[in-house]
């Protein structure tokens, strides 16, 4: 009987720790690659703002070639919506929709994950002209974690985990616009 009382008092200790550490983790995350392409920054500008040209440099979109696609709206306007369906827990499923454009510099996007969980993040791509044929794009990507799961970041890689993905899709981006 006296070892279940010790056992319950070092669980309870134990969640204790936990949900405090939770209390100070980072509760906000945020990833970011860029890249310098060799085109104006209208030419570069006009292919990112549409989000199905993101299949052809996505580096999850090139994951699984047979998942679903379904489009809503008009792309390359605010509103539109790119969901897509996978098999490969890797890509998972979700819907993307541009939530905002400032025309020539920026696109801003939602990214709203059900499988293989569920989570909303913040998605954009920025585009500044360095001179008549070179441009800077940046690829973003920022969430949060609500408290206690918040805690998940202090041992979780974020940057190390998607910052890879980004370089190399904009790495394929840059390939494409510069052909």
């Amino acid at each position: 009987m006296k070892w279940i009382k010790r056992l319950l008092i070092f669980l309870a200790i134990l969640l204790a720790i936990v949900l405090v550490a939770a209390l100070i983790a980072p509760k906000e995350y945020a990833v970011e690659r860029e890249i310098v392409i060799n085109r104006p920054d209208s030419v570069v500008f006009d292919y990112i703002k549409y989000l199905k040209n993101q299949d052809n440099f996505s580096v999850w979109a090139k994951a699984d070639p047979n998942m679903k696609k379904e489009f809503k709206g008009r792309d390359g306007t605010v509103g539109f919506i790119s969901s897509w369906k996978s098999k490969n827990p890797d890509v998972g499923s979700g819907e993307q929709e541009i939530v905002n454009i400032t025309e020539g510099k920026r696109v801003d996007t939602e990214l709203r994950f059900f499988e293989p969980f569920e989570a909303v993040g913040q998605g954009y791509m920025s585009c500044e002209q360095l001179d008549s044929a070179r441009t800077r794009v940046v690829w973003g990507y920022a969430g949060d974690m609500a408290y206690p799961m918040n805690i998940m970041l202090l041992f979780m890689d974020m940057d190390g985990a998607l910052g890879p993905q980004l370089a190399e899709g904009l790495s394929n981006l840059k390939t494409i616009l510069e052909q």
